[in-house]
């Protein structure tokens, strides 16, 4: 069994050292803020690649976009 590269004598050597340096009584705690920031992070990365995906709905002509602008009332003159 290999993960990232390691094998079965790897992952048991760090997770004792994690057991010793943490405890017993905060493994647990650490394992799971590690799940939970590993799945935000996952959403925050989809989350991105949703935003960057461009939207049919929006056009990119300048007319178009000058039309937006001038129905969002940031017109420049001095009030």
């Amino acid at each position: 069994m290999h993960i990232g590269g390691m094998g079965t004598t790897e992952l048991v050597i760090i997770l004792a050292i994690a057991l010793l340096v943490f405890g017993p009584k905060n493994l647990p705690k650490l394992g799971t803020t590690l799940g939970k920031t590993v799945k935000n992070i996952r959403k925050g990365m989809d989350d991105g690649a949703k935003e960057a995906e461009p939207s049919s709905a929006q056009s990119s002509s300048p007319e178009d976009a000058e039309e937006k602008k001038a129905e969002d009332g940031d017109d420049e003159s001095p009030a």
